[in-house]
């Protein structure tokens, strides 16, 4: 349920629960996944401190211009699947519980500001073994200087990035433990448009505590610029051991898109396209991804619903042997892509995907969702989020993958504290049933977060 993910939830829900006890001329800022956009510092007013029990953390003045600001998300989250992978997976039955802590300081010195968030990541159940995905134990997730210019600011250090709405660059908060990379920032505002400009590779979770490691083989640079409604990209990509096809090589990658979004009324939207050319081996590659979502809040009935369809095409392979490769590589992508339950991967697809979500009342919100998906290209196969390649095409000419059903409820019990449940199923199509397991996939997920 990716927009109703107890992070988005949080996002939406708390800044309007905070502000109910707090005065009219302030509203505290929208908590985040990224906890570095939060600015805390019109707590600097010490009676706007003592309206709510965070005041205290948020804000703790050391001197004139020195001050710092705190908080900590506290995660549990079951999964419980059955017949993972359609069956073929290393474990296809296991239930198993993800624990994770993200406290983070923010420090502030006039211009000069020091961030550092350690993730606290355990896993217990996951069979065969737990990756480093679902267990990194004590590690730094970001550490990074900034130095604010007035209208550049520059950043350098380990961060996390969440650019657009996560199609390409995104935090991986899904899964346990979330992506960072290294490197240096830009951050150019002119008035209500603002440039990243962006050099970084991706750190990898090692098992092990403190033993997180810049990526030796993959690298990440370019600029995106976000405008009012508009969004405009470079995105460039390397990787020296990438595989496509069960060929390995040397892999760079350009990506040029635009994104257009906003709302007006009780509608809202939000379009994006994207092309990538550059080589990987012998190849040239040519790939491409158009994604849409437009949806409308039904304001006339009761409740209030908030009816969407999304739908995707991303390119693949249409040619095994000819020294072209059309498969779409989406870099970085957020972790559940399609929903809590994301077998598939934006890679070679195409998706349909009608959803309808609402406030229940008392706190309370629900979704229901449908799934379908097909492959854009029979010469190439399917792909999990991080674009690994889990079923072949082998000699099946079938396009539809599967369908899926998805239902979720999540309770805001508090400012801070959310409980969620989903539950998903997804039926195999006949691509599925000609080139391996084909059984029925089921989860349930059980989620508890504290968050301030």
């Amino acid at each position: 349920m990716p927009r109703l993910a107890p992070a988005i939830l949080l996002a939406a829900l708390i800044p309007a629960k905070v502000a109910a006890q707090t005065t009219e001329a302030w509203q505290a800022p929208t908590l985040s996944i990224t906890r570095y956009d939060e600015d805390w510092s019109d707590l600097a007013d010490a009676e706007k401190r003592g309206h709510h029990w965070t005041g205290q953390f948020k804000y703790i003045p050391i001197t004139d211009d020195i001050w710092l600001s705190t908080g900590v998300e506290l995660r549990a989250r079951n999964e419980d699947y059955k017949n993972n992978l359609w069956g073929g997976g290393d474990a296809p039955d296991d239930s198993y519980l993800w624990l994770r802590a993200l406290p983070y300081a923010d420090l502030h010195v006039g211009r000069v500001r020091a961030f550092a968030q350690p993730v606290i990541a355990y896993a217990a159940g996951v069979r065969p073994s737990a990756s480093p995905i679902d267990q990194t134990r004590v590690d730094m997730l970001q550490a990074f200087g900034e130095l604010d210019l007035g209208p550049v600011t520059v950043r350098g250090g380990r961060q996390m990035l969440s650019l657009g709405t996560e199609r390409l660059v995104g935090t991986r908060y899904g899964p346990n433990v979330p992506l960072a990379f290294d490197g240096v920032r830009g951050i150019v505002s002119i008035g209500k448009s603002k440039l990243s400009l962006l050099a970084m590779k991706p750190v990898a979770p090692g098992p092990g505590s403190f033993d997180d490691r810049t990526s030796p083989t993959k690298a990440l640079w370019g600029a995106y610029a976000t405008l009012p409604r508009l969004d405009l990209y470079y995105l460039g990509y390397r990787n020296r051991a990438a595989k496509f096809g069960g060929q390995q090589g040397r892999e760079e990658r350009h990506t040029l898109g635009v994104r257009y979004y906003g709302a007006s009324h009780d509608w809202h939207w939000n379009i994006e396209a994207a092309g990538q050319f550059g080589t990987f081996a012998d190849k040239k590659i040519g790939a491409w991804t158009v994604a849409t979502e437009v949806g409308r809040t039904l304001s006339g009935i009761p409740l209030s619903p908030d009816a969407t369809v999304r739908f995707n095409v991303v390119s693949g392979d249409t040619h095994r042997d000819d020294n072209r490769l059309g498969t779409f590589n989406a870099l970085f992508p957020k972790g559940k892509y399609f929903g809590e339950l994301s077998p598939v991967g934006p890679t070679n697809i195409i998706s349909l995907n009608p959803r309808l979500s609402a406030p229940l009342g008392k706190q309370f919100s629900a979704s229901v969702a449908g799934m379908g998906y097909w492959r854009y290209a029979t010469a190439d196969g399917v792909y999990d989020i991080p674009g690994n390649l889990i079923r072949a095409p082998g000699n099946s000419k079938a396009r539809f993958i599967g369908k899926e059903a998805e239902v979720t409820l999540a309770w805001q019990a508090t400012a801070e504290l959310e409980l969620s449940t989903s539950f998903s199923v997804f039926a195999p199509g006949d691509f599925i049933k000609e080139t391996g397991p084909a059984k029925t996939i089921r989860m349930i997920g059980l989620e508890g977060n504290f968050r301030f």
